[in-house]
């Protein structure tokens, strides 16, 4: 599998150009000398759930994508087929129905939430499910809890790999309850070490408050040796104290503080929007 730490190009929607934070974005992969590639015949801005997860230098595996929370907004599900295929990809697909930011990846092992078994109800045995997962990707499959009242249910606003022993995710005092006992549960079914990571719930009368990615820390980009990592500078925030831990946790990586709320209050962060590989 390869890390994040291995890839050095970030590709982005075309459609996020228009966005008053890309040019935040982009100025910060520019200004260390990252390569950034645009993808056409996209219909949204989040590229890393419809894009395929990179194996080897060679290799990429596209799931199907038809997440059951556009299935009323046909108009914004991007056809990962026509997607790759416009900009020169060639993949290994499967049939199982899985977004991209419900993997988060190590060089053996993936993380997804159970949110996974919702969307593929055609295995009646989930081990079946879970080991072609694991085939495909040549990976350890690692099952954690979804958050009920994230539409997505994805992995990637939760937790990230840290060594092959220890992940960082959400505090597990600050997050619900039911969420934090399974996540322990998990913990102590595969020997993991857990870093807890600040969190915050901003309280706002924001009409689409309920997708909001505010106070998500989680959701940040790591492209070989920099690190993009998001903060809301709003009432309640904890970004130095979120920016002093993934400092500690990464002395020799560059670390870029970036605010980029209007995507945040879309429902997503840098990690939603990006899809960096190894070239």
């Amino acid at each position: 599998m390869i890390t994040d730490t291995q890839t050095n190009t970030v590709y982005f929607s075309e459609l996020l150009k228009a966005n008053i934070s890309f040019q935040k974005i982009e100025s910060v992969l520019k200004k260390h000398q990252i390569n950034i590639g645009f993808l056409k015949d996209t219909k949204d801005i989040w590229v890393r759930d419809y894009m395929p997860i990179q194996t080897n230098v060679n290799k990429f595996v596209q799931f199907r994508y038809e997440p059951f929370y556009l299935a009323e907004d046909l108009h914004l599900q991007s056809n990962p087929k026509d997607v790759c295929k416009s900009n020169g990809f060639a993949l290994v697909f499967s049939n199982i129905n899985l977004d991209g930011g419900n993997i988060v990846k190590w060089t053996d092992k993936v993380i997804l939430t159970d949110r996974v078994f919702s969307e593929n109800t055609q295995y009646v045995e989930k081990k079946n499910l879970i080991a072609e997962i694991g085939c495909l990707l040549n990976a350890e499959v690692i099952i954690i809890p979804q958050i009920k009242s994230d539409m997505t249910g994805h992995a990637d606003g939760l937790v990230r790999f840290y060594d092959e022993k220890t992940i960082i995710g959400n505090s597990l005092n600050d997050e619900y309850k039911y969420w934090s006992d399974a996540m322990k549960k998990v913990i102590q079914q595969y020997g993991l070490k857990y870093i807890d990571m600040p969190v915050f719930d901003y309280k706002t009368k924001y009409k689409n408050k309920s997708i909001s990615a505010i106070g998500c820390y989680m959701n940040y980009l790591e492209v070989g040796n920099l690190i993009v990592f998001p903060i809301f500078e709003l009432e309640g925030n904890k970004d130095d104290e979120a920016f002093d831990l993934i400092s500690s946790l990464y002395p020799n990586k560059i670390i870029e503080r970036i605010n980029i709320n209007e995507i945040a209050f879309k429902g997503g962060l840098i990690n939603c929007v990006s899809w960096n590989i190894k070239t």
